[in-house]
């Protein structure tokens, strides 16, 4: 208990910059997501070269690499010094973006045809057809692999103590190095990294449930804050009529 209280405020300013982290990356990803994703089902094939060769590129290449390239090979290029934080979220963002933009693309070409071929014969704009028809159906879809990301994004932020960022993650090593006890030292990072993620979980699961009631689908029976927490059921993950 006196490690505990010894240890703690040390424990919780690392978490806060591993919270500032994934929410910093997880913004970034989001709009590079939706901008690629969308790209990538234009008509024109320049615009889907460029999501193409984006989605490759960071996708193929470690978030870390990316990491380093930003903190150290820019500075000895440029002679322009990217702050950690901002370099950290930067590669986190464009590294789980490049998922994201993939799963974005998939969801919107998800959505039937006939109901695309029906906005056009009613004459509508392709941004009234994305804002009515389209994007509201794929949103839908889109958000249980989002949460994925989000954790995964989460929990690669682990890493940044390489470039220099105190972190949970290196707030540990540091009191397993200064105290001896591993551990208690990873134990309390253990459980500040889940609860931070079961929050994460916890607010997509109320979006997921906000998107499918706005679609008119039936959300998971039941009541109660521990209903949030489970899946949707098999006819509301893939739209089918109950």
């Amino acid at each position: 208990m006196e490690f505990l209280q010894a240890q703690l405020p040390r424990y919780l300013d690392g978490a806060w910059i591993t919270i500032q982290l994934t929410l910093g990356g997880a913004i970034l990803a989001f709009v590079l997501a939706m901008l690629f994703g969308i790209m990538g089902t234009a008509r024109f094939w320049i615009l889907r070269a460029i999501t193409t060769v984006y989605v490759e590129v960071f996708r193929g290449i470690a978030a870390l690499v990316v990491m380093f390239w930003f903190v150290f090979a820019i500075p000895d290029m440029s002679g322009y010094e990217l702050d950690p934080m901002f370099a950290a979220i930067l590669a986190l963002g464009l590294n789980v973006g490049a998922y994201g933009a993939e799963v974005v693309r998939a969801a919107l070409n998800a959505v039937p045809r006939a109901q695309v071929e029906a906005t056009i014969a009613l004459n509508l704009s392709w941004f009234q057809r994305m804002r009515l028809v389209v994007l509201p159906q794929a949103w839908a879809q889109m958000l249980p692999t989002f949460g994925n990301l989000i954790i995964e994004l989460m929990k690669a932020t682990a890493v940044v103590y390489l470039v220099g960022i105190l972190d949970l993650t290196a707030v540990a090593r540091e009191v397993r190095t200064g105290t001896g006890e591993t551990i208690a030292a990873f134990g309390i990072a253990f459980v500040l990294y889940y609860l931070i993620a079961q929050v994460l979980i916890f607010g997509m699961r109320l979006l997921e449930r906000r998107a499918n009631a706005r679609l008119g689908r039936t959300p998971p029976s039941g009541g109660g804050l521990m209903n949030l927490l489970r899946p949707p059921s098999v006819g509301t993950r893939v739209g089918v009529a109950k």
